[in-house]
């Protein structure tokens, strides 16, 4: 079967957007009822919570990404048997997840307590609070979610974002009016509970009406369920490994400077998280025609495509990167006050943070997408026990500074070298990551001069919070993107840009048209 990749890829862009911007708007009007209405301490402690199932969620050991990943040869050779032996084999796995991880859950209950460094706020409940998130989680599994897993094989993630847009328009006012009128944190977390078991059940009602002809009986081959165990196996080193990396701040915060200065940290990190997540919805959205099209199109095609996406995706990850650094201090002002702003010092190192989670992201999309995880199975051991061991070493010495800091050398110099290797090695030609490596650091540079320049500029600029925040919003809207167009305007990765947004365009710019003979001509690698 084609997957028409550009187009789905265009459609799961614009939805997904949608989707997260509203992710991104709702919770932060909550956090902002929260802090005001509650205090920070429900903000760190709502937080604490995420994190401990983020754990918990170990048990899933990416059996998703497994199963998704084997689905793109049947898909592609209409082989209905194949996938629905796949469904009925995910389905089995996700109901003995559900049940693991609500196990694992009771069993952490005793030791709650132990996770948080000082008072508690006087009217909370944490084991009712916990056991409420739990049940959040071990219902996400056994509330069919093994027919999302075809949403994202044929790159149709535009339907569940929909479903979800419409859930979050009904949830969070209903959770922002129940802690206006009552006060309480724990109708917050019902309704969560309630809404969320909307979504599932709908995303589900999609799939049978979108796929009714797939369903979860038969079984695969011997070969084929070693081949799947293969990968869980895999797979579950590289989820423990980033979930360590990711959560562990959040938890080694909590229990060494408490739920205060967690709700600070929060604060940024929820602003940072939120425009990650708008670009992994970019890398998603991509991530089932990178798995076709690594299935049907030439190694020297793939590369090309590589070359071109980094090129995309450092130039958003500079401008991102550049107005969050020139952008943070005036919007926390506004929003939170001046008594939990943070150093600007601390802002650089997010904003460093940021840059390098973005080019893990780009890497490990590919890895993804050509299944390579048993290849790839210690290097995030490697860099969550490299981030674990500096956190707790670096947090007595310097707090907050210690933590960002030990997650970005831990990934800077142990994850992203191994990753970068076992992709040339697997996927694409050793002697072509020399050339790639080093068109990445020139970009990498480049991002980093510009936001630089871009900084000092709007250092001149003190007008007062809000105008402070406008006028170097508009600075950060042009002065970037001015400047990487300069740099790049007569390179070949920016003509490829131009004829990618053609295609997906339906060519109604013809900006193709534009291009030199020797930009058309350019494929493989450079």
């Amino acid at each position: 079967m084609k997957i028409e990749r550009t187009k789905n890829a265009g459609r799961n862009m614009v939805f997904g957007v949608l989707r997260k911007l509203c992710m991104i708007l709702f919770p932060f009007f909550m956090r902002t009822a929260m802090l005001r209405w509650l205090g920070a301490e429900y903000l760190g402690l709502n937080g604490l919570f995420l994190s401990v199932i983020s754990v918990l969620n170990l048990a899933e050991l990416g059996v998703s990404s497994a199963i998704v990943f084997c689905m793109y040869k049947p898909i592609a050779e209409n082989d209905l048997k194949t996938i629905c032996g796949l469904m009925n084999l995910f389905r089995y796995y996700y109901r003995l997840i559900g049940i693991v991880v609500g196990g694992a859950g009771l069993a952490l209950v005793p030791i709650l307590p132990k996770l948080v460094s000082g008072e508690l706020p006087a009217d909370v409940d944490i084991y009712v609070l916990y056991l409420l998130n739990l049940l959040t989680t071990v219902l996400s599994y056994l509330l069919f979610a093994y027919r999302n897993c075809l949403f994202t094989a044929y790159q149709r993630e535009d339907i569940p974002s929909k479903v979800a847009l419409t859930v979050m328009f009904v949830q969070y006012p209903a959770q922002l009016l129940a802690l206006y009128v009552t006060r309480n944190y724990y109708w917050y977390v019902a309704i969560m509970l309630v809404c969320q078991i909307v979504t599932h059940l709908s995303t589900a009602l999609a799939s049978w009406k979108m796929f009714p002809y797939l369903r979860p009986e038969g079984r695969i081959s011997e070969e084929q369920r070693k081949d799947v165990g293969q990968r869980i196996r895999a797979l579950f080193y590289t989820k423990i490994g980033y979930v360590i990396v990711d959560q562990a701040d959040t938890i080694v915060i909590s229990a060494f400077l408490g739920l205060t200065i967690l709700a600070q940290y929060q604060n940024y990190f929820f602003v940072m998280n939120s425009v990650y997540g708008i670009m992994t919805i970019l890398f998603f959205s991509v991530l089932a025609g990178i798995g076709n099209s690594l299935v049907v199109e030439s190694r020297e095609k793939n590369f090309h495509d590589l070359e071109t996406f980094t090129f995309i995706i450092l130039w958003i990850a500079c401008f991102c990167g550049t107005s969050m650094l020139c952008l943070f201090q005036p919007f926390m002002k506004i929003w939170v006050g001046e008594e939990l702003l943070l150093p600007v010092s601390f802002v650089v190192c997010i904003c460093v943070y940021f840059l390098v989670r973005e080019i893990d992201q780009l890497l490990n999309i590919y890895k993804d997408a050509a299944g390579i995880w048993h290849q790839d199975r210690f290097r995030p051991i490697a860099t969550a026990l490299c981030n674990l061991a500096m956190n707790l070493a670096m947090v007595r010495l310097w707090g907050l500074y210690g933590i960002l800091l030990s997650t970005i050398l831990s990934m800077a110099f142990v994850g992203l070298p191994w990753l970068c290797r076992s992709l040339f090695t697997t996927v694409f030609r050793r002697e072509w990551m020399r050339g790639y490596v080093g068109r990445l650091l020139k970009y990498t540079l480049a991002a980093v001069a510009v936001a630089a320049l871009t900084f000092f500029v709007c250092s001149f600029i003190h007008l007062g919070a809000w105008i402070d925040f406008f006028v170097r919003a508009g600075i950060c809207l042009l002065l970037p993107n001015l400047l990487l167009f300069l740099l790049y305007r007569r390179t070949p990765a920016f003509g490829e840009t131009l004829a990618l947004a053609d295609r997906m365009t339906r060519g109604r710019f013809r900006l193709e048209e534009r291009l030199s003979p020797k930009e058309k001509g350019s494929r493989g690698p450079r």
